[in-house]
């Protein structure tokens, strides 16, 4: 017998778009048919042009097997909700077809699954008997689904009442616990409080070590790479890849993060910013005196930024906030760190230049994405830029016994050691 629990066959979704856009209810507006009768005839029975519609999966084959945790990464828009929707059976594949062997409980968005007007008791049993369960299997189950999603003081409440928290905690819970074979979990865990996040991640862990199959939609890096064994890349409703979880991953943002290591505007009228500061440049290199214009581990790295400010007697300082490839905040530092005379400065109105001077053999090897914020007074945000500078630090293999494959960890310093002789002999010759 096959383990396949899983297999897409070439599965399309398209949607109309445009001036011919089908409306939510799934007809066109009835008024058209007085107003434009001939339009609204051609309308209904001719085929939309490529201008009309929009992919939002084309041609997307896969196998998975029973027990497998499957992430699903990619861009928002490329089709990665679509494609749980179509697995789910909440929503039909225009072309191609989904073989699904076993229970599916999925976790979409906020407000599928559940009926608002039952309360969270109704709800939990209502769940389970869509899935097929018996009254005395739920039975089994309920307390440990609702100690989980810590909502008992409001079991007999309607669900419509429920904060998105609340309702994102329940519909989790009863997805997990009430044991599907498949369980298909999208990016709404994002709206639970960090705690829970992680509390529901490591029963995500669970589920998978008992053996049940998990698709996994997230934009969450360190989640998936600590779940999941293989990885989908949806690209622009595309299957752009698929394989290991690092692999997929590093190709992933390779693809995503291209290189920015210079950004400037030398008119100030077009220049970014406020009526407080606008920016002028900015950029990442190595330090002074450096052989080479490239970024590697073992040079020192300055970022400078170049600004105008536009406020008399302002009290302005830069700060950077540098992320990894997972989104982890590598470091934060603001160029007030170092002067700390600075805090009550009056500047007059003119360019200004702040330089940050990263160490060499600090940040590991990978792609880098810097954070801009101006800060007035040390604390006012007046300005930021989320993707101000992005750029790869390359392993050039300038250590000894280098390792071919990336080290873990979010920097990578190189530290001092001491390696000394405390004893000749063995010490059973004693």
């Amino acid at each position: 017998m096959s383990d396949i629990v899983i297999q897409a066959e070439n599965i399309s979704k398209i949607y109309r778009i445009g001036k011919s856009q089908i409306q939510k209810t799934g007809k066109r507006s009835p008024f058209r048919l007085f107003t434009s009768p001939f339009r609204y005839l051609v309308d209904s029975i001719r085929n939309p042009t490529e201008d009309e519609v929009i992919w939002a999966l084309r041609d997307v084959s896969f196998k998975i097997r029973q027990g497998e945790v499957i992430g699903i990464i990619g861009k928002n828009g490329a089709g990665k909700s679509t494609l749980l929707k179509i697995l789910s059976r909440i929503t039909e594949p225009s072309s191609g077809r989904a073989l699904i062997h076993g229970r599916v409980g999925s976790l979409l968005e906020v407000g599928t699954g559940f009926h608002p007007e039952l309360t969270g008791r109704e709800n939990i049993y209502l769940s389970g008997a869509v899935l097929g369960m018996k009254r005395a299997e739920i039975d089994k189950k309920f307390k440990e689904i609702v100690q989980f999603a810590e909502v008992e003081k409001f079991l007999d409440t309607p669900v419509k009442r429920y904060s998105s928290g609340m309702y994102v905690r329940l519909a989790f819970s009863v997805a997990a616990h009430l044991e599907p074979e498949i369980l298909l979990v999208d990016e709404v865990l994002a709206v639970g409080d960090a705690a829970f996040q992680k509390k529901c991640l490591g029963k995500m862990g669970d589920v998978a070590s008992q053996g049940r199959t998990v698709l996994f939609v997230s934009h969450n890096m360190i989640a998936v790479q600590n779940l999941c064994e293989r990885v989908f890349w949806i690209n622009s409703g595309k299957l752009e890849k698929e394989g290991p979880t690092s692999e997929v991953v590093s190709s992933y943002f390779s693809s995503t993060y291209n290189s920015q290591t210079l950004k400037q505007w030398p008119d100030i009228k077009t220049a970014p910013g406020n009526d407080s500061v606008k920016i002028s440049k900015m950029q990442i290199r190595p330090g002074k005196n450096q052989n080479s214009d490239l970024i590697s581990m073992d040079v020192p790295l300055e970022v400078e930024i170049d600004y105008w400010n536009l406020v008399p007697d302002a009290n302005i300082h830069i700060c950077l906030h540098l992320y990894n490839e997972q989104q982890i905040v590598v470091f934060s530092t603001a160029s007030i760190d170092n002067e700390k005379s600075a805090i009550n400065r009056k500047m007059a109105p003119g360019l200004y230049r702040s330089i940050c001077h990263i160490p060499a053999n600090f940040l590991n090897e990978g792609f880098h994405r810097i954070s801009l914020l101006v800060l007035r007074n040390t604390s006012k945000i007046i300005y930021k830029d989320d993707s101000a500078l992005v750029f790869e630090v390359l392993d050039l293999g300038s250590r000894p016994g280098s390792w071919y494959g990336k080290e873990p960890g979010i920097v990578r310093p190189f530290l001092s050691w001491n390696n000394m002789l405390l004893d000749q002999g063995f010490p059973f010759d004693k």
